[in-house]
């Protein structure tokens, strides 16, 4: 790394989300923490299993990364934690290198934080912070809603705890089977459609004592919510369901719980083991991830910093998503990133700092190392229902109602990423996702404002010509063209010089370009600008040009079209124009005092 990009750094500043607290802040401070930690007991086993992981890889990231996080990140309200969103994308990256329960998996999944952290470090040396700009509300809106359908379809699957297709005989889950395989064959989909059906398939196999604990658990979350908020309904529901549960031995009656797939003990300091070609191979992933994360993590940063009047500074939280993911990676835990409901939680229990983040941290360790033995009673179907119910709130109905209301364009847009995710995967939507952002700026800048403007009769002002029609007598066009002249609207730019230069009557003698919003002139709109000023000679029209900026004139110097324009045919105002305009007809004194002030329309 040369000088210059050394002195480009903006270094982090430890312990800025623990800013603006007094030592009377310290109790609900202190309270929020071991609130989020029951939040994240449930949550963090959930979306460890959502990516096909270890439970304990998920109560991992709950202890030293939140802690890094915590410590370096600049906002004080944004939780760091696995999320569902998330934790498919590391789901949907893995899945072509080892199979859920494969030792390897949570090999490949360290890995992939890892490549996450650099990718974060490099975003933080460049300062691409910036870059959460580029995907639209609507391409977000699409994007989290099928993850979420997505996930929740997997959680009522595993509150069913049917048997899959493959693991009955009957005529019916032969039926199911054979359905999946043609279906899987026919379409090129990673399956989430041939899964529906086979969930559908598999529901009178339920077992009713899992879809019963999974409800429940389902049920209680909700109702705590609406009824007594500030009570961890999570917990409540887990604490509830696990006696019920061991009291009437209900795992020996087909309901699954974790048994002992959580060790005892604090995260030790381990290192992926796998080979370093396999890096590359997980480089689309990470760089989705990161997409994903940056996008929605920053703009949650800069919601709560908006609501409490600081600043949170975008770069450093790059460098702090970077430094927990490294956390994560060398300590065997799940890729963690920023968690909406989370903060929301926090945020709503009175916490003002990153304090509740080290105090939960501390409680988790506390469970690690004490009380893992409990957690083995804990349902799967209980743990789906928790899930299911976090998940809701990723489903953006009414974000699909507003852009349908407000700009349809947007609207289908939202759509075809929904339905981009569950056809064809999380990964292959990020990237159509970027597209669809990338074609609906170019789609809207090739179709600018742009307007024929004529004098009004007293001089005063210049009014669009579909309003002054009876006053286009005096052969004078300005033409307005609202955005930079590049490939995407060139042909546009030239047959609308071409059509009101047809259509004019009386004929125009001067046409003047309004340029003041073509700040930039690509060669596709230097060739086409070209065109148009012959196009215009032919027919005996003077062009000019006024309200260009500097800009403008220089891309016609680099271009060779300043040749083509006479050196005083330049204006600053369009008033300006149309003075010299009656000034070379010869009915200078006929018209307004050019010193007048130019009123733009």
């Amino acid at each position: 790394m040369n000088n210059s990009i050394l002195s480009r750094i903006r270094w982090p500043r430890p312990f800025a989300g623990l800013q603006g607290i007094t030592l009377a802040d310290v109790p609900r401070e202190v309270s929020a923490g071991v609130t989020l930690a029951a939040l994240m007991i449930p949550l963090n086993i959930g979306y460890a299993q959502v990516a096909g992981l270890p439970p304990a890889a998920g109560l991992y990231a709950a202890i030293i990364p939140l802690l890094v996080f915590a410590l370096l990140a600049s906002s004080r309200h944004l939780v760091t934690s696995p999320d569902a969103s998330m934790a498919t994308l590391v789901g949907a990256t893995l899945v072509a290198f080892a199979a859920p329960g494969d030792p390897l998996r949570l090999q490949y999944a360290l890995a992939l934080a890892v490549l996450c952290a650099l990718l974060f470090f490099i975003f933080w040396v460049f300062r691409l912070a910036f870059l959460a700009n580029f995907l639209s509300r609507a391409v977000m809106a699409g994007f989290i809603t099928g993850l979420g359908v997505e996930v929740f379809t997997n959680q009522v699957r595993k509150v069913l705890a049917a048997p899959h297709a493959s693991d009955a005989s009957s005529g019916l889950f032969a039926a199911a089977e054979h359905l999946h395989e043609t279906l899987a064959t026919s379409v090129t989909t990673e399956g989430y459609f041939v899964e529906v059906l086979a969930l559908i398939h598999s529901v009178p196999q339920a077992n009713l004592y899992s879809v019963a604990v999974g409800v429940s658990a389902f049920l209680i979350v909700r109702l705590m919510k609406r009824y007594a908020p500030k009570i961890p309904g999570a917990l409540v529901a887990l604490v509830l369901l696990t006696s019920i549960v061991a009291v009437l031995e209900l795992p020996a009656k087909g309901v699954a719980v974790l048994g002992n797939a959580i060790p005892s003990g604090l995260p030790a300091l381990t290192l992926p083991a796998i080979p370093l070609a396999d890096y590359l191979r997980l480089l689309p992933g990470a760089l989705a991830i990161v997409a994903i994360l940056l996008c929605e993590g920053l703009l949650v940063v800069r919601s709560y910093s908006n609501k409490y009047g600081y600043k949170a500074d975008g770069d450093q939280m790059l460098f702090a998503y970077g430094a927990a993911n490294l956390a994560a990676g060398f300590t065997g835990s799940l890729l963690t990133g920023n968690s909406p409901s989370r903060s929301a939680a926090m945020d709503g229990a009175g916490a003002r700092s990153q304090l509740p983040s080290l105090v939960a941290a501390g409680t988790i360790a506390l469970v690690m190392l004490f009380f893992t033995d409990l957690l083995a009673y804990l349902p799967n179907a209980a743990l789906a229902g928790i899930v299911a119910n976090a998940v809701l709130s990723l489903i953006e109905v009414h974000e699909f109602r507003e852009l349908w209301r407000m700009r349809r364009s947007e609207f289908w847009i939202a759509a075809v990423c929904l339905l981009s995710v569950l056809a064809l995967g999380p990964l292959r939507a990020v990237m159509i996702a970027f597209l669809l952002s990338v074609i609906d700026v170019i789609r809207r800048a090739s179709r600018p404002d742009t307007a024929a403007l004529v004098e009004a009769p007293d001089g005063s002002h210049f009014l669009p010509m579909a309003d002054a029609q009876a006053f286009a007598t005096s052969g004078l066009l300005v033409y307005r063209f609202g955005a930079p002249l590049y490939f995407a609207n060139a042909t546009l730019f030239l047959d609308e010089v071409e059509r009101l230069v047809t259509q004019a009557s009386p004929p125009v003698r001067w046409f003047v370009l309004d340029a003041q919003a073509m700040v930039d002139v690509d060669t596709t709109g230097a060739g086409v600008l070209h065109q148009a000023i012959t196009l215009l000679k032919k027919r005996n029209i003077s062009f000019a040009v006024s309200r260009a900026d500097r800009s403008f004139r220089a891309w016609l110097e680099r271009y060779d079209l300043m040749e083509l324009i006479d050196a005083d045919r330049f204006y600053p105002t369009n008033r300006h124009a149309a003075e010299a305009f009656r000034q070379s007809a010869g009915s200078a004194a006929a018209g307004p005092d050019s010193s007048a002030v130019d009123r733009k329309p």
